[in-house]
């Protein structure tokens, strides 16, 4: 006869505590299986986007991922990536990332001059270099430096509703890696005596010349007392962008008589004195050798001539150490919005070799020089070793 046992729900008790403490674990790894998968996936998807951020290799397109990918991330309300300018006065760039009316992030780039109270805490974040953090409109505003070598580069701002002890962490290990990538991509885009842009990153920078024109041409203000802008383009005005060529005079002179020491020193100095000369937004590079081009943009030729013939004084009245006095020549054309490189160094280097063939220390013009007849196109052996 088979014993019935009748057990009371409130005295319940295991014969075998051992079988109990198996079946809590088991329930345990159970509820932990999609926490540990909702971390897994988001590892993953913070790796994918590592990869898409280091993937590019033009400045503009890693900026506007980098504030994409931390919008994403954190569920943002807004990305500000703030890139400091090289001298440390002033911002060269503001990127922009906020969603749309559907909850889609867009990027897009902001006038510099257009400071608001928003850009309080940036602009503190750049000059202590700490992170500020601050509460505005409900939600988590939270700022970083973006350092390299101990100086700030630029900053990155983010508004969300994620608590500072969830995100804090994640725009810092975005910042190092901006800054580190940012390093490298300068290597690689910058001649290693002048500092200047090199010739492999020409068409790059033609290209963001041109997207820009046509993004900002209408939106940016004029301010007159900008030292930096000589000549600055006038809202509404159609404004165009040129190409020059600089070629230094008799260089192999300089070479033969003095020795390369001072040939590099002649160029370093020279790319000094363009930087002091031409605006900050505009375009420089040492091609090659005693060669230069500058890409710029200006309403019209006669602004064009005026920029380049105060360059040119600029170097022929400088003192060089040891050498004294040299002069250069320099060979423009205007880009059309469709235009390649190639063909636009083409039609300047032969405006270049025209003033090379009239006595040097000039400046002469590709569709100047057609108009009036004394450029037969195509017939003119051109002097730059075109890519």
């Amino acid at each position: 006869m088979i014993e019935q046992e009748t057990i009371d729900d409130d005295t319940l008790t295991l014969a075998d505590p051992r079988a109990y403490e198996a079946d809590i674990a088991r329930m345990h790894e159970a509820s932990a299986a999609p926490q540990a998968t909702v971390e897994a996936l988001a590892e993953l998807r913070l790796l994918d986007s590592l990869a898409a951020l280091t993937h590019h290799r033009d400045l503009d397109a890693l900026d506007h991922s980098l504030v994409l990918t931390l919008a994403e991330l954190t569920c943002a309300s807004s990305v500000i990536l703030v890139k400091q300018s090289a001298d440390e006065i002033g911002q060269e760039g503001i990127i922009l990332c906020t969603p749309d009316i559907c909850g889609t992030y867009r990027v897009q780039p902001v006038d510099p001059g257009r400071i608001d109270s928003s850009m309080q805490l940036l602009n503190r974040c750049l000059l202590q270099l700490e992170v500020q953090a601050e509460m505005a409109d409900g939600l988590h505003r939270q700022v970083v430096p973006i350092l390299r070598d101990g100086q700030a580069i630029g900053a990155l701002q983010l508004d969300s509703q994620m608590a500072p002890s969830m995100s804090r962490q994640l725009i810092d290990g975005f910042a190092r890696i901006y800054a580190n990538y940012t390093a490298l991509l300068h290597e690689s885009e910058h001649d290693k005596l002048t500092g200047l842009y090199n010739r492999r990153s020409l068409e790059r920078q033609l290209q963001r010349l041109l997207r820009q024109r046509q993004e900002l041409v209408h939106q940016l203000p004029v301010d007159p007392a900008d030292a930096n802008a000589p000549y600055p383009a006038v809202p509404g005005e159609s404004t165009q962008v040129w190409l020059g060529i600089v070629d230094i005079d008799h260089f192999k002179r300089v070479n033969d008589s003095y020795g390369h020491i001072y040939g590099d020193e002649v160029i370093l100095l020279l790319a000094q004195q363009m930087r002091a000369c031409f605006r900050r937004g505009d375009l420089l590079f040492r091609f090659g050798g005693e060669e230069f081009v500058i890409l710029f943009s200006a309403t019209d030729e006669t602004t064009v001539l005026a920029v380049l013939e105060r360059f040119r004084r600029r170097i022929a009245d400088y003192a060089f150490p040891q050498i004294g006095q040299v002069t250069i020549s320099i060979g423009y054309a205007k880009i059309g919005e469709h235009d390649y490189p190639a063909s636009a160094l083409d039609r300047a280097d032969q405006a270049l070799y025209f003033v090379k063939q009239h006595g040097r220390n000039g400046i002469r013009g590709y569709e100047e020089l057609g108009a009036s007849g004394l450029l037969d196109q195509g017939a003119v052996a051109g002097t730059i070793d075109l890519f």
